[in-house]
């Protein structure tokens, strides 16, 4: 079975579905790409936004410390140049006019050993010592700032930046951040966070700040394209799907349905057994309502049309029957004024050949009347009768010299046409008036046996059916006529000993 069998053979709903998927899908599906490439865009740009904050925030940081470094050294060198008498008083006031610059500092000899402080920036002796205009960053010893310590000539210098002002270079950078801790190896000054909600989902950077020294590790909310967004991007597929389904429903239910159940009240109908009744809710499609009118009307008509096809049918029929009846009787009043006639004759010729058309005459009367029977059971006339009529009106015909004359009958019930029944009828009379009057003393017997679902074989034996040399002119008479009445039925007549043989055709068992 090919493709367009199998698609012709779908139901209409199925067929189209099919329709709208390849019509609708090749969009839905550059639209479901589309959206997909939107998607992938909108992560990449939200990602991008992530680092852009995270990356704000480690700069803001490490903005705040390189402008204390920077502070710090210039301050520390100015200082540390005039001797360290007043050093810390001159580095205050240093340090003062920089705009966000610590203020709590210390200043160191080159051994690490504190010449003065100037503020609580706690102990410092765990710090490294570093070499002029070299700059280390490390989490203070308290572990609640970030410590600063540059070298200068003839010593050092160390600051500290607090947590607070950590927290607002990197939140005043205008980032939206929800973590934020600096990391020194195994040490770690928290400054923003952890987020209060459990279940955030955080997106966690790592920056080198302080000349490599630290890490900021940044915590921003994992922003991507949520469900509802999807759906929203994913739109025109979900609009094609439901577009295919609610045409599918719409089709199913209001024309599908409808005409289902139409052709079922249709189907339902037998003519004579009842009105057509279809259903009276058909849905609000206005053509299915017209198509179940046009069904009445058209079944109306049939019907009426049926009843005058029967009322001319049987007229037929009954002028059919009276034109047999009369066909019938006339035959009989003519066999009657024959037997008149062949009394009345003068000579003993005369009366036989009276008393042959008479027999003959007789035997189309049989024929005309078992042909009004077949017209009422409309099955072919029944040979079993008319042979059985015949045989019976044959010997009540027969001279007094053959009223001895037998006739056996072996009939199968076989059904045939007018002309076959003829032809049979007249074979009948023609052989057994010649055996009545060539031996009136010897039996006849008649056989009618079905030889197949189309034929049957008719068989008549007597022992005046013997072939003679030099037969007679009635002989020669009666051969012809025997072989004649054969063809009539398209089978030659089959002569053995004491028997004639003919194949006719007969109506299949019922």
């Amino acid at each position: 079975m090919t493709v367009t069998e199998r698609f012709q053979r779908l139901p209409t709903a199925a067929k189209l579905l099919l329709i709208l998927t390849a019509v609708l899908l090749p969009i839905g599906i550059a639209l479901a790409w589309v959206g997909n490439n939107g998607i992938r865009r909108a992560d990449a740009a939200l990602e991008g936004r992530n680092q852009d904050r995270s990356r704000a925030a480690a700069g803001a940081i490490e903005s705040l410390i390189a402008r204390n470094a920077l502070a710090l050294r210039i301050a520390a060198n100015g200082t540390l140049a005039t001797g360290p008498a007043g050093a810390c008083d001159r580095m205050r006031r240093s340090l003062t006019i920089a705009p966000a610059i610590a203020q709590s500092f210390e200043l160191e000899g080159v051994d690490g050993k504190p010449i003065c402080a100037a503020g609580n920036i706690g102990d410092t002796g765990e710090l490294p010592l570093v070499a002029p205009g070299d700059i280390r960053v490390r989490i203070s010893p308290n572990g609640n700032a970030v410590a600063i310590r540059v070298g200068v000539i003839d010593g050092m210098a160390t600051a500290v930046v607090g947590v607070n002002e950590l927290r607002a270079a990197a939140l005043g950078a205008g980032s939206k951040i929800d973590a934020l801790v600096v990391q020194d190896g195994d040490d770690e000054l928290r400054l923003v966070g952890p987020p209060a909600d459990p279940d955030l989902r955080l997106r966690i950077s790592r920056w080198p700040i302080g000349n490599g020294n630290l890490v900021a590790r940044v915590g921003v909310t994992h922003q991507r394209i949520t469900t509802l967004d999807r759906l929203m991007l994913l739109l025109p597929l979900l609009m094609w799907i439901a577009a295919a389904v609610i045409t599918w429903l719409l089709v199913s239910r209001l024309l599908i349905r409808p005409l289902k159940r139409l052709e079922n009240g249709v189907l339902a109908y037998r003519p004579g057994e009842g009105e057509l009744e279809l259903p009276a809710k058909l849905g609000p499609s206005q053509e299915i309502r017209e198509l179940r009118h046009a069904f009445a009307r058209t079944i109306a008509r049939i019907e009426e049309s049926e009843r005058e096809t029967t009322s001319a049918l049987e007229g037929q029929r009954r002028l059919v029957r009276e034109v047999h009846h009369r066909v019938k009787n006339n035959l009989q009043v003519i066999a009657s004024l024959l037997n008149i006639h062949g009394r009345s004759a003068s000579t003993p010729e005369a009366q036989a050949a009276y008393a042959g058309i008479s027999r003959r005459v007789g035997a189309l009367s049989i024929v005309h009347r078992n042909h009004f029977a077949e017209m009422e059971e409309n099955r072919g006339i029944s040979l079993r009768p008319l042979v059985t009529e015949l045989g019976a009106e044959l010997r009540a015909s027969a001279p007094e010299a053959a009223r001895r004359v037998t006739i056996d009958l072996d009939i199968d019930t076989l059904h045939t046409t007018q002309d076959v029944a003829v032809a049979v009828a007249f074979l009948i009379t023609e052989i057994v008036e010649y055996a009545m009057l060539r031996a009136g003393h010897e039996p006849v017997e008649i056989s009618l046996r079905r030889t197949s679902e189309l034929t049957g074989r008719l068989s008549l034996s007597s022992p005046v059916l013997v072939p003679e040399e030099g037969q007679e002119a009635e002989k020669i008479q009666f051969e012809r006529i025997v072989a004649g009445l054969a063809k009539q039925l398209r089978s030659p007549l089959e002569r053995k000993l004491g028997r004639y043989s003919v194949d006719l055709p007969v109506f299949p068992p019922a």
